[in-house]
């Protein structure tokens, strides 16, 4: 999954590898369940605004979701998701071709109380469809962007042969995360999402002035976060974003080699 880790998969820190094809430039050194229904839920932010907030308390993460503190659009300028909009992006993972199309819906699911919006993401291997999910996501008042759970569908020659890394906030101690800050700074450490031992992503806002150049074209000041998860130590990527346009390179710095890069954004 591109937007969101999932529950097993990204990990970040400063890493070590230059990138090169979809430069990144600033002395980058780092090596539904078919949902529909409505409704809404709050959202869990360090600096949220009355209710929504996200703590570190003696049981360790926990989230205050209000759905009278989210609204009906996803407009972060980092993380903009307009329904029938999809990305579509392309790169190399262990050094097999592989292309990621994140297309959002016009399907809403309400989860704790929440109407997110679903977004599909499907991901090819040498042209196979090798897993397909659709994520849950819901903004609060503060702009910031709340990750509510996935479905998840792992492929084999057109078969579901697993939806492991599938889970809903709210359900089997499930937790919501923040997916994008609403007012990112330098040094912000986020939760992505929350249940113990199975989906622990986390982030942090490395840079807000990287220069980034991809296919789909070339871009200054651009937020850069590292992540990782504790479930997985020795793997982490960075990810950098142009604001008014989201996500626009995926790279991975420690472990296995991954690059993603935004090739073309379609509207309906």
């Amino acid at each position: 999954m591109l937007f969101a880790s999932g529950c097993s998969q990204n990990t970040p820190e400063e890493g070590t590898t230059e990138e090169t094809g979809g430069e990144v430039t600033e002395e980058v050194t780092e090596g539904a369940v078919e949902g529909a229904t409505e409704e809404t839920t709050e959202g869990v932010t360090e600096e949220a605004t009355e209710g929504a907030m996200e703590t570190e308390g003696e049981g360790g993460y926990s989230s205050v979701i209000n759905p009278d503190d989210f609204v009906e659009v996803i407009d972060n300028p980092y993380f903009p998701l307009t329904p029938g909009t999809t990305f579509v992006y392309e790169g190399e993972s262990e050094g097999e071709p592989i292309r990621d199309e994140v297309y959002v819906t016009n399907e809403t699911r309400t989860v704790m109380g929440v109407k997110t919006i679903v977004v599909r993401d499907r991901e090819f291997e040498d042209g196979e469809l090798a897993e397909e999910t659709f994520d849950w996501y819901a903004q609060d008042k503060d702009g910031n962007v709340w990750y509510f759970g996935e479905d998840s569908r792992e492929y084999d020659e057109g078969e579901v042969v697993s939806t492991e890394g599938s889970w809903e906030a709210g359900v089997n101690g499930a937790q919501p995360g923040i997916i994008m800050k609403g007012n990112p700074q330098v040094g912000d450490t986020y939760r992505q999402e929350y249940l113990a031992g199975e989906a622990e992503d986390m982030a942090e806002v490395v840079s807000m002035n990287e220069s980034v150049s991809v296919p789909y074209g070339s871009f200054e000041n651009c937020l850069k976060t590292r992540e990782w998860t504790p479930l997985e130590p020795g793997i982490e990527e960075n990810k950098y974003y142009a604001a008014e346009t989201g996500l626009l390179l995926e790279i991975t710095v420690r472990g296995e080699a991954e690059k993603l890069e935004l090739v073309e954004i379609i509207t309906e």
